[in-house]
């Protein structure tokens, strides 16, 4: 019995597993499957199915690989009427082309503390498609009335419960709980996990001697680079849902894998000089 790839593949998405479905969907000539022969590529390097195999399935494996980070899709087109003497290669005479897409899970946003901020980022990035998880130790606001369709758990014990956290590959991170102390065992928690995006309130003097303490543990510098604090874009926001719009654009902007650090000294730019003009 033919295994049904698509039930597969959405089955692996429904498990928050990331994978890329390959399909022939043309072939001319001699050619080592024929169209509709698909494969599942899974995160890890598991192959369901195949697409031929040899030199052919190679490459599409790797730039399956690729299609995972940025989540597109893609045709290759495979000739295979050239000599090789490479014993793997796939000398048929014909030529396949192979259709690609990332079949990728709803993106997980963690949000570690559940304040009234934290609440605007979860009501901003919830229709934006992300699987949002919400902690806090305060069981007066730890509520899941408060964070409808998000995943709330109640914190005993900040490290522990961090430890035991399931963290998907390239998660979101949104930090702004009450204590530094806090804030910094989240922080290196997130620096420690394959995170797309960390964001986290803050001022300069805060964000200041947070990265000395944490530089003093030992913390990659190059991890900190990439921390947004203050996060959101620079807007002048002032209200929970001000900053939850600037930090909603920026989690959609590393979901598209903009360069965000570089977007938030462009907004910054614009807004100062947009300062200067008016006070000139």
């Amino acid at each position: 019995m033919r295994e049904d790839l698509f039930g597969k593949s959405a089955a692996l998405r429904a498990e928050g597993r990331r994978s890329v479905l390959a399909i022939v969907i043309a072939h001319q000539g001699a050619s080592p499957r024929k169209d509709a022969a698909k494969m599942i590529w899974i995160e890890g390097g598991e192959r369901i199915g195949s697409v031929g195999g040899g030199l052919v399935e190679e490459e599409v494996c790797r730039e399956a690989a690729r299609l995972i980070e940025s989540g597109k899709s893609r045709l290759m087109t495979f000739d295979l009427s050239g000599i090789d003497h490479d014993e793997r290669a796939l000398v048929c005479g014909g030529s396949m082309q192979i259709y690609l897409e990332a079949v990728l899970p709803d993106p997980a946003l963690f949000i570690f503390g559940a304040g009234h901020v934290a609440g605007a980022v979860a009501a901003a990035a919830a229709p934006l498609g992300f699987r949002i998880t919400v902690l806090d130790d305060r069981a007066e606001y730890a509520r899941a009335e408060r964070f409808p369709g998000a995943v709330v758990r109640l914190v005993q014990d900040w490290e522990a419960d961090l430890s035991a956290l399931a963290v998907p590959a390239a998660s979101y991170f949104f930090i702004a709980t009450q204590r530094p102390k806090t804030d910094r065992a989240c922080l290196r928690f997130a620096s420690g996990a394959s995170a797309r995006y960390i964001g986290m309130l803050g001022s300069l003097a805060k964000t200041n001697i947070l990265f000395d303490a944490m530089r003093r543990e030992g913390v990659d510098p190059r991890e900190l680079e990439r921390v947004c604090i203050p996060a959101g874009f620079d807007i002048d926001s002032e209200t929970p849902e001000e900053i939850a719009a600037s930090v909603a654009a920026e989690l959609v902007a590393a979901r598209k894998n903009l360069d965000v650090r570089r977007m938030r000294e462009a907004v910054r730019g614009v807004k100062n000089a947009g300062r200067g003009q008016a006070s000139s």
